[in-house]
């Protein structure tokens, strides 16, 4: 809420808080009883959850002059996560707060990897605790010559100030500056048409790693967000290799916003 109220003030947003009221799911094949009482319990500590965020959402929203709408949907047969796609498919972004490994179930974890892959739109995930600027003065792009690069490069005009600052980051192996190549010069050039002040910077990243480096450079640079493709490889290479998509997941100190 410390980013996106901020957000829909200066772009007159309409703002929707959602949440999603998990369904107590038997799964087939698992022999188990669940007693009668179970079900009205577990209803009543959803609702009273429920409750405790609309209060937040509410705090936050009810002196402010953009448009602002709680939304509560029943996951009912489907996951929680399905529902959140569902909604994330019909706005110009989602905003996310970074996994919080004290209070979330480990189901949950997945929920900002699934709104990502699946839902089409770009998603801010926000640290813990966030205390910073309003985004948009000053952004950081990871660019690299991919489908889910491109679309995150047009995706943060969403957000941008007029006139911000634009750093374009490349991160590779130490070597000559490739800077200089027709697909970078180009989206540089579409930048200034649109009234940015673009940099280009090249930084190695054998070393530290690639996420490592964009956090370091985000911070050098004072950022206010970074902007990545996210999942430029399979499931299967993510889950076995690892990506530079879940270490910013965790690690970055700046909001993140991730095209998929």
């Amino acid at each position: 809420m410390k980013l996106a109220v901020p957000l829909a003030r200066k772009h007159n947003a309409h703002l929707v808080g959602l949440h999603t009221l998990e369904a107590l799911t038997i799964y087939p094949g698992i022999a188990m009883h669940i007693p009668a009482p179970a079900f009205p319990s577990f209803n009543k500590s959803q609702a009273e959850e429920a409750e405790a965020i609309r209060d937040i959402f509410d705090t936050y929203t009810k002196n402010e002059d953009f448009p602002s709408e709680w939304r509560l949907l029943k996951a009912q047969s489907t996951l929680a996560t399905d529902r959140m796609v569902e909604s994330a498919r019909t706005v110009d972004l989602v905003i996310m707060s970074q996994k919080d490994s004290e209070a979330e179930r480990y189901d949950q974890h997945n929920a900002r990897i699934t709104v990502i892959r699946d839902s089409g739109r770009p998603v801010i995930i926000v640290p813990l605790g966030y205390e910073g600027p309003t985004v948009g003065e000053n952004i950081l792009l990871g660019w690299s010559n991919t489908r889910e690069a491109a679309r995150a490069s047009h995706d943060l005009l969403t957000v941008v100030d007029d006139g911000a600052a634009l750093c374009i980051l490349q991160v590779g192996a130490a070597q000559p500056v490739t800077l200089e190549t027709s697909d970078t010069i180009e989206l540089a050039n579409m930048y200034a048409r649109h009234g940015l002040k673009v940099s280009l910077e090249q930084r190695d990243g054998t070393t530290k790693g690639v996420a490592d480096v964009i956090n370091q450079t985000a911070f050098q640079k004072g950022a206010d967000l970074i902007v990545v493709g996210a999942f430029g490889h399979s499931k299967a290479y993510d889950f076995v290799v690892g990506a530079t998509t879940y270490d910013l997941f965790d690690g970055a100190k700046c909001p993140v916003m991730f095209s998929a």
